[in-house]
């Protein structure tokens, strides 16, 4: 069965962009409960099950950011009921052999850490690891792409940890799978350690829970 936002976001991450300055396309949320709003450049993607007119009535042709505006966004909440989470950044890497001098990975069943609870809240398929002062978690999200998330702890910071385990994370997806990561645009550390894993940036998201 056709999926459009996969075949999109697949497009995306091997370079082929959506076309510049479109209307704001409205495709249906993939899984069904995974609705949100993602943006690229001159593009945005409206993902749930709402009236096209209605969302173009909202968003004007000549403003590109207004999908993820504020307004548009409490609009968009309201009339599917749910709340609006956080705007991350979306970055996306090929998948690569783990590198050298990358801390060593146990994996485990996922626990109570906030950071699981979370991607079980939005993810399937959910794997976690764990090192010394770290976790990575992995799983299927929007349009069952993988993603990954990883955490350090304080005490272990500053060290290049979280560079290291985000370049690691690129050696656990199957072959020819692309790796997403989501980073809020504030987690300046966290931006700086997925571009030095080899991760770039292509757009924006936000995911109503």
């Amino acid at each position: 069965m056709s999926d459009p936002l996969r075949e999109l976001l697949e497009g995306v991450a091997s370079g082929r962009w959506p076309q510049w300055g479109a209307a704001v396309q409205v495709l249906s949320p993939s899984p069904p409960d995974l609705v949100g709003v993602l943006a690229f450049s001159g593009c945005s993607i409206v993902a749930a099950d709402v009236d096209p007119a209605w969302v173009a009535r909202l968003c004007s042709a000549d403003d590109l950011s207004a999908p993820l505006c504020p307004p548009f966004l409490m609009a968009l909440s309201a009339r599917v009921q749910r709340a609006v989470n956080n705007i991350d950044i979306i970055c996306v890497a090929e998948p690569a052999s783990v590198p050298t001098g990358a801390p060593e990975l146990t994996e485990r069943e996922p626990s109570e850490h906030p950071r699981v609870l979370r991607s079980l809240g939005y993810r399937s398929d959910v794997h976690m690891w764990t090192t010394p002062g770290a976790i990575l978690v992995l799983g299927r999200g929007v349009a069952r792409r993988w993603e990954v998330a990883v955490e350090v702890a304080e005490s272990a910071r500053g060290r290049g940890l979280g560079r290291l385990l985000a370049a690691a994370a690129r050696g656990l997806v199957p072959p020819g799978e692309p790796l997403w990561a989501q980073i809020a645009p504030g987690n300046a550390a966290s931006v700086r350690a997925f571009l030095a894993a080899g991760f770039r940036p292509v757009g924006a998201e936000a995911l109503l829970h």
